[in-house]
């Protein structure tokens, strides 16, 4: 599909998503740049055009229309200082809270800052006064997937509480007049692709009860929980290990609610996107990084599912557990899975765990066993393994309770500076590192088998050749280097007991750490092949 296919069809989405939400009217300042967008939005007999040749008065006359029907009126401009005279009318409307969907032309990125004609910077260009800013760029057929969450994403988000203006910046690049192919389909029926539910509990039943939830639920609430250990739940529906469940074993949910933290697994985040259930996202912000999600609710009332439905997922979950406990209970040597699942098991009741990103969140959501007595935290916002012994810190500070943190060595060093005076802080922490002398997730990248494997060391392996003991006696830390697995236990006991801080350090390798979840793996599925309801009936 040519660029000029795609802006077509995009827009043609983007109009047809807002005509499903209602919307009846739209305001167009004339210009060149915008021209995609309002041919897409005059191709449509349900919309209402006002022509104004004034930008100012096309900008108050769509918060007018908002004003009285409560609904947002589109206003589209073309690029540069057209644009810059909508901003009274979205202040106005902000803090009026009138709904305004805004529709700022842009030129594409290579004609900016390079004096291009009417190029001006317009990301943010309304600062705080828009409850959304969001700019996807030239549009691209492989985004095409997207097109519909974000039109409707729009207009939700003028609508919400409070109501008020949305910022779309579009860039459209030259020829500006294209043919739209058929746009990606909708829901059936005509229906948005994206509501959002009033603040009362919303009742999420499936019709023939294959209902399942991921996150964090009650886990007697008659539904399968996909939850792991950040989510603090237990319970007979609670199923833990759905990563490696999920790469073996078929279930077609009907309904999916997202609810609490979203799972760092790709596959289970790839099965619900891919699952074709109605999905339904409990949350007071927007979170669908899959574009998938039909309804966001504040909160939901669960309708238990049928009980062969949860029983299926009750047999494959503790198919799974007796599989990676039989590998990881009683190992003969020390690896990444055990001591994340090792360490959780070890906690005392009533501390607090935080564990890094990247591999040390993954292993625990994968193979660690959920405690409803042990708080776990992650800075899962951005996924950045920065200030992870900081966050821990805070964590201490603030619970005055006993706290471990899970973390590799790159992070280790990332944040080697929350070391100085630690001791004086008053905090019980042990600090838990994986010390595989590099960036251990990349081994289960494409890229450790498709480049030469002295480039891979250099680019991604990255070893330091710093160990961790060096670094915490520096600072007065004791520490203890655990080469044994039947150690590892015992240790992290003994430290969070005593109090104070402390360094545990077990040194893992990079290649045999994949070898080991490919085991883990394995053995979950061959557990899974034994037990009748694996497959889908």
């Amino acid at each position: 599909m040519t660029d000029t296919t795609a802006q077509a069809t995009f827009c043609a989405t983007l109009v047809d998503e807002w005509v499903r939400a209602g919307l009846t009217d739209a305001v167009i300042a004339p210009g060149s740049r915008s021209t995609p967008l309002a041919l897409a939005l005059a191709s449509r007999d349900e919309l209402r055009l006002h022509v104004f040749h004034d930008e100012r008065a096309a900008g108050f006359c769509a918060l007018g229309i908002g004003l009285a029907s409560r609904r947002p009126a589109i206003v589209l401009t073309t690029s540069g200082t057209a644009t810059t005279h909508l901003h009274a009318a979205v202040v106005e409307a902000d803090l009026a809270c009138v709904p305004l969907l805004v529709c700022t032309a842009d030129r594409p990125p290579e004609l900016r800052d390079v004096g291009a004609p009417q190029t001006i910077d317009q990301t943010h260009l309304y600062g705080r006064a828009v409850r959304w800013f969001f700019d996807p760029g030239v549009a691209d057929d492989a985004m095409r997937d997207s097109w519909r969450s974000i039109a409707a994403r729009a207009a939700v988000t003028t609508m919400a509480d409070p109501p008020g203006p949305v910022h779309l910046n579009l860039p459209f690049r030259e020829p500006l007049i294209g043919a739209p192919t058929t746009p990606p389909d909708g829901r059936h029926g005509g229906r948005p692709w994206t509501v959002r539910s009033p603040s009362t509990p919303t009742v999420v039943a499936a019709p023939a009860g294959r209902t399942v939830v991921i996150g964090a639920a009650s886990g007697d609430a008659g539904v399968p929980v996909l939850a792991d250990a950040r989510g603090g739940v237990e319970g007979p529906c609670v199923i833990a290990h759905a990563d490696p469940i999920l790469r073996h074993a078929k279930f077609t949910p009907e309904v999916i609610v997202r609810a609490g933290p979203q799972p760092s697994s790709r596959v289970v985040n790839e099965w619900a996107a891919a699952s074709g259930a109605r999905e339904v996202v409990a949350s007071s912000t927007w979170r669908d990084a899959s574009h998938t999600a039909e309804q966001l609710v504040e909160d939901v009332e669960l309708v238990a599912s049928d009980a062969e439905w949860m029983g299926r997922w009750r047999s494959a979950s503790d198919a799974a557990a007796a599989a990676i406990a039989s590998i990881l209970d009683a190992p003969v040597a020390l690896s990444e899975p055990f001591v994340a699942r090792t360490l959780l098991a070890s906690m005392l009741v009533d501390s607090e765990l935080v564990v890094a990103s990247s591999m040390p969140v993954r292993d625990l959501e994968w193979y660690a066993t959920p405690r409803a007595d042990v708080r776990v935290h992650a800075n899962r916002g951005a996924n950045g393994i920065d200030g992870t012994i900081s966050t821990a810190i805070g964590v201490a500070l603030s619970t005055a309770a006993p706290t471990a943190v899970l973390l590799g060595d790159i992070a280790f060093l990332h944040d080697s500076t929350a070391l100085v005076g630690i001791k004086a802080r008053g905090v019980d922490l042990t600090i838990v590192v994986i010390d595989n002398d590099g960036g251990g997730i990349f081994s289960f990248l494409p890229q450790a088998g498709a480049i030469d494997a002295a480039d891979f060391e250099r680019l991604f392996g990255t070893p330091h050749g710093v160990r961790p003991e060096d670094l915490a006696a520096a600072h007065g830390i004791a520490s203890l280097t655990i080469e044994d697995p039947s150690a590892f236990a015992p240790a992290v006991i003994s430290t969070m007991t005593a109090g104070g801080v402390w360094l545990i350090v077990v040194r893992t390798d990079r290649a045999t750490n994949v070898e080991v979840h490919h085991d883990l793996n394995e053995a979950v599925a061959l557990a899974l092949d034994a037990i009748s309801g694996a497959d889908e009936g």
